[in-house]
This record gives structure tokens, C-alpha cells and sequence, in this order.
């Protein structure tokens, strides 16, 4: 019997001898910032939207469904969206699964061939708690409305969050760091730097910049040392350090993390 195949069943057809292209808003660190933060770590060679002129536009082409269809790929709902080749594939966490075994932030599959997948828990918990649960804070109610709009409610979960749940998810990362599985040294899993704790800086790092007085509290209380040890030990890294110091890194604004007074609780 004679069978078909879908073009979606088709292998990628160019080289991935080629530079990653990053697709993201301009402006504002967001999501995209845990892919930079792996490419950069890795100094792998990539182009970005969000630093080219008129790199908005092809944003919006993706958003908009204005990319014409090429029968392999799926269109994206939505930024970050990573080109290499001929795929292109969104999601943060998806992305970083892509890219972990090609820069070298996961274990090698040889040596530990179900370490990518304890990585990406890591990480998709860490995007939980430190990201999408801070992002809930100013915008509670909808996405649609303004800040404005929902003040009371974002203060009300705010408070909740800063006393409850940052702690929680502060303290599950401590126990990470304590555990046989993240063997010598700062990293959160066998000894070695891997993605995950990427994004466990750079969410530790917005949420500082979103709550400065409750994260130095929980800082100061000695409880969570080897969660900031980590921290600073990614701060560090000599391609990070340079990174983080130039015009590449863009500035916190009116993202994911946003510093409102009002919202700067101690717990």
C-alpha cells in the first residue's frame, strides 16, 4: 500500500549551520530574555527584533498571521519565537529544550540521558512561581484592562504573593540546591551550569526589581543563601557580566516585572 506524506511531516530542509534569529518585543526583557540569556552565556552568534530597525514589524507579521504558510512549520500565537534554519518554534520553555543540548546547557545525552527533562522542570517551575505569578500581580483580573483599572485587586494579590507564595517557591529552590542532584557547587542540577539556572536568574532578578523590599527581607533572613549564591554566581559569568553591562540587555519597564510603590510590600 502506498503512503503520503503531509508536508508537516517533512525534515527541516536548510543547515542549522546558521545563526539563530530571535523574535521578540523591543523594549522590555520579557520573555525573550531567558533565550538571550542562553545565547549569550553560550556566545552564540544571533540576530534579535528587538535591536534591528523596524524588527516590530516582523513581530506584528507573526501575531497577525501575515507570515506566509511554508507547510512544516505551525504559526505561532505569539513572541518569543526563535528561526534557526528553517524551523521556527515558540514557547520560552520549548525554545530553551531546543537550544540546551546545541549550547551545551544540558547534561550531554550520553552521560545523562534524562537530564534535559529534570532541567526543563527546574525551569518550567521557576517561570511559575517567578514570572507568570508576578506578572498576575499588576494584572489580576485581565490582561486587556489597565493597571489602573484593577489597583485594588493588584494589591490584594500582592500582598499574598510577596507573604506566600514568593516564599514558597524561594524555599522549594533552596531545597533543590541541597539535594544529591545538584551535586558540587552553586547549580541547580549535577554540578554543572544549565539553563535552568538562567531562568532562575533572570526571574530572581525581576522580581528584585518588582519587589525590592520583600526579596531583600527574604535575602537578609539567611533562609534562601544558596538560592542567592546562585545568583550572584550567574551574575558573574564572564560572557554574563559583560552582557548584562551593555545596551543589549534592555531595561526593565512596563513588562512582566513592573515596580509600582504601592506594590513594593514588605511581608
Amino acid at each position: 500500500m502506498a503512503t503520503t506524506t503531509s508536508p508537516a511531516s517533512k525534515r527541516q530542509r536548510s543547515s542549522k549551520d546558521v545563526p539563530y534569529h530571535l523574535i521578540y518585543w523591543p523594549g522590555v526583557p520579557g520573555r525573550g530574555e531567558h533565550v538571550r540569556l542562553a545565547l549569550e552565556e553560550a556566545g552564540a552568534e544571533y540576530t534579535d527584533t528587538a535591536h534591528i530597525k523596524d524588527g516590530i514589524k516582523e513581530v506584528m507579521a507573526h501575531i497577525n498571521g501575515e507570515v506566509p504558510d511554508d507547510g512544516i512549520n505551525v504559526p505561532a500565537l505569539a513572541p518569543p519565537i526563535l528561526k534557526h534554519g528553517d524551523l521556527v518554534i515558540s514557547q520560552t520553555p520549548n525554545i530553551l529544550m531546543y537550544l540546551g543540548p546545541r549550547l551545551g546547557l544540558v547534561p550531554p545525552h550520553d552521560e545523562d540521558e534524562d537530564g534535559i527533562y529534570k532541567v526543563n522542570g527546574l525551569a518550567l517551575t521557576a517561570l511559575d512561581g517567578l514570572s507568570n505569578e508576578p506578572h498576575d500581580c499588576h494584572h489580576p483580573i485581565a490582561t486587556g484592562l489597565y493597571y489602573e483599572d484593577q489597583k485594588a485587586e493588584s494589591k490584594r494579590k500582592s500582598e499574598d504573593y510577596v507573604k506566600n507564595r514568593l516564599s514558597k517557591f524561594l524555599g522549594y529552590f533552596e531545597r533543590v540546591l541541597k539535594s544529591k542532584a545538584s551535586g558540587d557547587g552553586p547549580w541547580l542540577y549535577g554540578g554543572k551550569l544549565t539553563y535552568a539556572d538562567l531562568v532562575l536568574f533572570q526571574c530572581l532578578d525581576g522580581v528584585k526589581f518588582m519587589f525590592p523590599k520583600a526579596v531583600a527581607k527574604y535575602e537578609k533572613s539567611g533562609d534562601y543563601s544558596n538560592v542567592f549564591k546562585l545568583y550572584e554566581a550567574v551574575k558573574e559569568r564572564p560572557k554574563i557580566k559583560e552582557y548584562l553591562a551593555s545596551d543589549r540587555r534592555q531595561k526593565y519597564s512596563m513588562g512582566i516585572y513592573r515596580y509600582y510603590e504601592e506594590l513594593d510590600i514588605e511581608p
